[in-house]
């Protein structure tokens, strides 16, 4: 899944292209897609509307038009939102939604797995939607302090990898910068995260920001279906340290690197320099 520098990429990439140029065409080829309205109102509430600015909350999109709506996108395990400049470019056959510009120009949605979604509402209604509505704090924001932190973790006795994953508490966050995290912090995955000790805190909010920010320099890491907005792949996945090295060398100290189910998910980590 997407998560938050592979969305944010995305974002960053559209800004240029989408802005202020009204949609002449919509068409759904996947009508699940959609949630809480038809494609006939969708196709009425969207056409000859042009967007006005595109943010991101965690891992979602919302793009806001002029006409008081808000178009909140979620591009959840395989979803795509690619720019191509020429129309008569081949449609995938997993595409599921193609909005048309008068540039020529069609930003389409391409899912193979088809869950992402698209959900219209009211300007500024966004946050009540299931699950956006409970995200937890922005990683890279300035609310997100050592401070911060320490709250979330003080008497969880929850694992680390756990919290970090929850996105009540940091939003967009994913099991790949989860990992990658926790490794530049030295910090071993099943930590009970009330176990932290102030230092080791102040090294996995340093470590969180670090990643992040360094994964969307690379545009993101693709490891298979994520591509940019301009349909590129990432190139974090060649930075990335532990992630998907099992049995490789850790490069900090040499020690074969392992991977066990942590909260449920596949959790990369070296035994010699994190340990429990």
């Amino acid at each position: 899944m997407p998560e938050l520098p592979e969305v944010e990429t995305v974002r960053r990439s559209l800004v240029p292209i989408i802005l202020d140029k009204p949609i002449e065409s919509v068409d759904v080829y996947y009508e699940r897609i959609l949630q809480h309205i038809t494609v006939r109102e969708f196709r009425k509430q969207t056409i000859g509307r042009s967007i006005l600015d595109l943010i991101r909350r965690g891992k979602y999109l919302i793009f806001q038009f002029e006409n008081h709506l808000d178009l909140v996108a979620h591009l959840r395990m395989t979803g795509r939102l690619i720019y191509y400049s020429d129309a008569g470019i081949a449609m995938a056959k997993h595409t599921s939604a193609v909005f048309g510009f008068g540039s020529g120009g069609e930003l389409r949605f391409e899912d193979v797995r088809k869950f992402g979604t698209l959900d219209l509402v009211p300007s500024g209604e966004y946050e009540q939607i299931k699950g956006l509505h409970s995200l937890g704090v922005e990683p890279l924001s300035e609310a997100f302090s050592v401070e911060h932190l320490q709250d979330l973790i003080e008497n969880r006795s929850t694992k680390i990898k756990g919290l970090l994953l929850d996105q009540t508490k940091i939003a967009g966050l994913g099991n790949i910068y989860a990992d990658e995290s926790l490794f530049m912090a030295k910090i071993h995955p099943e930590r009970p995260a009330s176990s932290l000790g102030r230092e080791e805190v102040k090294r996995l909010h340093r470590a969180i920001k670090e990643v992040l920010q360094d994964a969307i320099l690379g545009q993101g890491t693709t490891l298979r279906d994520y591509r940019t907005g301009y349909g590129r792949e990432g190139s974090f996945q060649n930075k990335l340290q532990i992630y998907g090295k099992k049995g490789e060398k850790c490069p900090r100290c040499g020690v074969d690197l392992e991977y066990k189910k942590v909260a449920g998910r596949t959790s990369h980590f070296c035994p010699g320099c994190q340990r429990e």
